[in-house]
């Protein structure tokens, strides 16, 4: 008997406590369906069973989830069926001797029955039925009994029912019984343990709940035999697979008349399923086909003897087909979830299923709510919430008469890790930071681990700070962070894909002050080679120095900025010798003093040193030259050594000499790196003694000097203007705009610049600037009065002239044009003109042109009808009758366009035309050549703006002269009062004056004649209108 239903937590992680009280008293229960009461549940569903229920089990159930009722049922005392309470007794009698069968009952039950064999027993004279007066006794007597009346006997109390077996003994020699002892106890054992069904047949925890009780082996005793002598061959025992055919025979030494077969006690028929032969005193049964049902004890009687044997018949349960793909895959949950391990199987004999798990029975009862089910065709094992020590291999072993297979699973399950192994070790790193280490975790939950996250949290605050997540593969970390002078406490906690898991906590460490040493002094250089570089250098002073734990040399390429480590670790002693350096280069070196607290801030660089060995002194410079000189410098030029007469030059000495002392002074701090110099600061037509010298560190090379003494007083050059690909002949400049036009120009010395318009000095607005070969047109305002041919010139002082000219042109937008006159032309054509642009007969203005735009109304956008016209008259053909146009007027330069001019009122195309002037076609004889319409000019699609006018036209040829019908969207435009078409000739036009929204989508012009039609077709797409122009 059991309750159930549906329980919805608020959230997914909540604990689910369940309590069933029994009228204001808890209700012991478990897991386990062997106990009184037992909770199962799978989802959210739980039942709540009651095994075996008793009058006394009746009362008011509630359920409760976590304090609060959830629901509640009355177990009423009528609802409690009568059971059996002491079962049936195995019964025996002689043949022709009554029988009684007796059972108790736990309460009145008017609709207990006997059953034999199972069927229903009906009250006769050999079948009486006793019932005691309080109704709980039962009895039932069978009067003269016989060999037929032999089998198994029930009495049922609804659902609840008791079996014993009836044996009847043969004559006064009691030699032939029905049943044996051994299952007259196995009889008595099913009537006190288990439960029985409706059919009296026993059901055991272990063994599925349809399948069906055997009797126990050995239908006689052993004294019922009789003699073995009556057998010439007795009866074998027997072992076959489920399937095979299976004969038992046996033979007679003599006839000792008609025989019978019995199974297990129980006489066989051809309703068994069995067959039996007799060939003489040979007899046989036979299975064509044995099933587990039928394995057993046989026996075979013929008057007093009998022979037996036992059938057994290998009949294993089978795992179902489709579980064996799904056992190779592991079973993934998640920790604290319940889990059900099922595995479905067939089999035809009761099962018997022994879970495992690593090779250990895994129990019902094993404290951590286990639960094992074996149904019809399933065993199933339930875990109510799954922790990471159940992850392993299960197997389940199922076992039956027939044999026993084995199925193996794996069940994986996922859960947050476990804290990183400790001790978490905490290293102040004196400056470099704060230093932790810790180990892996030892579960990291099932899952790879992603990342590691560091948190620090200050002394006395409780707000823990997350200062670095290290990978998985690290198990170190440097906050680099922590301020010195305080204490911290850190922690460190390990992530999966479930989330991080328990944090692993330091205790507190206090971060000390940093002290570093100073910086040394630079190193000296003690020698040099291709190959080497050896120098020393002292310790430094002042706080951190007084712990120096070794010092870190450092170079770099003279000119570089990246310093490179000569040695990875501290060295003690104040003097090294640096290899690894490339011969011919230039290094510098500095040197880090290393203390306790870490390293102190780099000390100056050395002094630059050449890995090479010793050199020889260069030779001379060859061909020195003066290249330029001024009144205050003088530019020298030379040659490099030649290489035979000593070593490579590193650099150049220049030197002067006064003619008046001969002595010789530098013209420079340190050598000249390459083989040009300009000496400065010269007295202005002073002449001098100029030599060179070139140097290197093995010394200095013989001087090279002039033969002759050297002014300071510049070279004679002629003037001229210094043109690329910017100078320009003529520049055009708005009106308004500042003009600014730089010329260039080199001499010898300062020429005299002079500025011309036309010929004349210019006027004073314009402003003139000459500097260091530089001289400069300003117009702050330029005005169309500045335009005309500029011109500058350049004298030096010995008469010399360069002249140079441009064409400055001044423009401005030119001014609107004025009014427009309109007038009727011929054919539908309008006239338009209009009084030109002042601009126009300015010579001095910019070239200018006009454009005609046109609209239909008054807020539909303006559509050019004409550009670039160099007249003041237009002609608007094709003017369409009935409809209006609005006229603009623009004038345009290169510079931009004028303000337009606007017709006042719209210009009206009358519909009919006066007869004045219309224009008669001459009139000829068209030829009578039939043929069908065709279009010699099809539609094509257009896409105009809201508001704007369309129009639409094609031409179409055919004789007779084909009629037109317009459509759109295939709904014909015949009297749309939108829209009007023409047909002139076989030109023929459909126009939409105002196109909105609606009058988007396909139109179709169709010709027809007698001979044929012809079709044309074309897409209008209406736009949101544009801003005017």
């Amino acid at each position: 008997m059991g309750a159930g239903g549906a329980v919805d937590p608020l959230r997914p992680w909540t604990p689910l406590f369940l309590s069933w009280p029994q009228e204001g008293e808890m209700a012991p229960w478990g897991f386990d369906n062997r106990t009184k009461h037992c909770l199962q549940h799978l989802g959210k569903h739980y039942q709540f069973q009651i095994r075996d229920p008793r009058p006394e089990d009746a009362g008011i159930y509630r359920v409760r989830v976590q304090d609060a009722a959830v629901s509640s049922t009355e177990l009423e005392a009528s609802a409690v069926l009568p059971r059996v309470v002491v079962p049936l007794a195995g019964a025996r009698c002689e043949e022709q001797g009554d029988a009684v069968l007796e059972g108790t009952v736990s309460g009145p039950c008017p609709s207990a029955t006997w059953r034999f064999r199972p069927r229903p027993l009906r009250r006769s004279d050999r079948y009486e039925v006793l019932v005691s007066t309080d109704g709980l006794t039962h009895q039932l007597l069978v009067r003269r009994a016989c060999f037929s009346d032999v089998g198994l006997y029930s009495l049922g109390a609804r659902l609840h029912a008791s079996s014993a077996w009836l044996a009847v003994e043969a004559g006064k020699d009691k030699s032939l019984l029905t049943v044996s002892a051994d299952h007259q106890q196995q009889s008595r054992f099913a009537g006190k343990e288990g439960g029985s069904d409706v059919h009296g047949q026993r059901t055991d925890a272990t063994r599925s709940p349809g399948s069906r009780h055997k009797p126990g082996a050995g239908g006689f005793s052993e004294e019922a035999r009789g003699p073995t002598g009556h057998f010439s061959q007795g009866l074998a025992d027997l072992e076959v697979q489920r399937g095979e055919a299976v004969v038992l025979s046996c033979t007679l030494t003599s006839d000792l008349g008609p025989g019978a077969w019995f199974k297990d006690g129980v006489k066989l028929s051809a309703q068994d399923g069995v067959a039996f032969e007799q060939d003489g005193l040979a007899h046989r049964v036979l299975i064509a086909h044995a099933e587990g049902t039928q394995a057993g004890r046989y026996s075979f009687v013929a008057g007093d003897q009998q022979s037996e044997a036992t059938l057994t018949v290998h009949d294993p349960p089978v795992i179902a087909p489709d579980m064996t793909a799904k056992l190779r895959e592991p079973l993934v949950v998640k920790a604290g979830k319940p889990v059900t391990m099922k595995v479905r199987f067939q089999s035809c004999l009761p099962v018997q299923a022994t879970w495992s798990k690593d090779g250990a029975e895994v129990a019902g009862d094993n404290g951590r709510g286990a639960q094992v089910a074996v149904g019809d065709s399933f065993t199933r094992l339930c875990l109510p919430s799954a922790g990471r020590k159940d992850c392993g291999q299960y197997s389940v072993t199922l076992r039956s008469k027939g044999g026993s297979v084995q199925a193996e699973l794996t069940l994986r399950v996922l859960d947050k890790p476990q804290p990183p192994q400790g001790p978490l070790e905490v290293q102040d790193g004196h400056g470099a930071g704060v230093c932790l280490r810790w180990r892996p975790p030892r579960d990291d939950g099932g899952q790879a681990l992603q990342r590691y996250v560091v948190e620090r949290r200050q002394a006395g605050l409780s707000t823990w700070l997350k200062v670095g997540e290290p990978p998985a593969d690290s198990t170190t970390f440097t906050d680099a962070q922590a301020e010195q002078g305080k204490k911290y406490s850190f922690r460190v906690r390990a992530v999966t894909a479930e989330g991080p898991g328990e944090a692993l906590a330091s205790e507190e460490v206090l971060v000390a002050p940093e002290v570093l040493p100073g910086p040394p002094p630079p190193p000296v250089i003690l020698s040099a080679s291709s190959q080497s570089i050896t120098l020393s250098w002292t310790a430094p002073r002042g706080p951190g120095s007084a712990h120096i734990l070794g010092y870190l040399i450092e170079k770099r390429k003279k000119g570089r900025n990246t310093w490179v480590a000569v040695n990875q670790q501290p060295v003690p002693e104040k003097k090294w010798t640096v290899l690894d350096l490339r011969q011919g280069c230039q290094y510098e070196f500095r040197v880090t003093a290393v203390a306790p607290s870490g390293p102190g801030e780099p000390g100056p660089p050395s002094d630059a040193v050449f890995a090479r060995d010793p050199m020889r002194p260069p030779g001379p410079v060859r061909d020195l030259r003066v290249t330029d000189t001024s009144h205050t410098s003088i530019t020298l030029r030379w040659a490099q050594p030649d290489p035979q007469d000593g070593d490579e030059a590193l650099g150049y000495a220049v030197e002067l000499g006064d003619s008046a002392s001969q002595q010789w002074s530098p013209c420079h701090a340190g050598p000249v790196p390459g083989t040009t110099y300009t000496v400065k600061g010269l007295r202005p037509r002073e002449a001098y003694f100029v030599r060179v010298t070139a140097v290197n560190d093995g010394g200095r090379g013989p001087p090279t000097a002039l033969d002759t003494v050297v002014q300071a007083m510049p070279v004679s050059v002629c003037p001229k203007f210094l043109m690329d690909a910017s100078t320009k002949d003529l520049l055009t400049v708005r009106a308004g705009d500042t003009v600014r036009v730089p010329v260039y120009f080199e001499a010898a010395s300062m020429p005299e610049v002079t500025w011309l318009k036309g010929g004349l000095p210019l006027p004073k607005r314009s402003v003139t600037s000459v500097k260091d070969g530089l001289t400069q047109l300003l117009v702050p305002a330029a005005s169309l009065a500045d335009s005309g041919l500029y011109t500058v010139v350049l004298r030096s002082p010995r008469g010399e002239e360069a002249t140079y000219s441009f064409r400055l042109r001044v423009a401005a937008r030119p001014r609107a044009p004025g009014p427009i006159l309109l007038r009727e032309g011929a054919l539908g054509s309008v006239i338009v003109e209009w009084v030109p642009s002042p601009d126009e007969a300015d010579g001095r203005a910019a070239p200018l042109h006009y454009t005609v735009l046109t609209r239909s109304s008054a807020h539909a956008p303006w559509r050019p009808a004409a550009e670039r016209l160099h007249t003041c008259r237009f002609t608007l053909v094709d003017a369409l009758p009935g409809h209006k146009y609005h006229f603009r007027v623009v004038a345009k330069n290169e510079l931009g366009a004028s303000e337009p001019s606007d017709t006042r009122h719209p210009w009206v195309v009358p519909r009919q035309p006066p007869d004045r002037d219309t224009v008669k076609a001459p009139s000829y004889q068209e030829p009578h050549l039939s043929q069908k319409p065709r279009f010699l000019v099809g539609l094509r699609p257009r896409t105009l703006p809201l508001g704007c006018e369309c129009c639409m036209t094609c031409a179409v040829q055919g004789w007779p002269p084909p009629r037109v019908t317009w459509f759109k969207d295939d709904q014909s435009l015949a009297g749309d009062p939108a829209v009007y078409s023409t047909d002139l000739l076989g030109v023929c036009s459909l126009v939409i004056p105002s196109v909105s929204a609606e009058d988007g989508g396909k139109y179709k012009a169709v010709a027809e004649n007698t001979l044929g039609q012809a079709v044309s077709t074309a897409t209008l797409i209406v736009v949101e209108s544009s801003s005017e122009p």
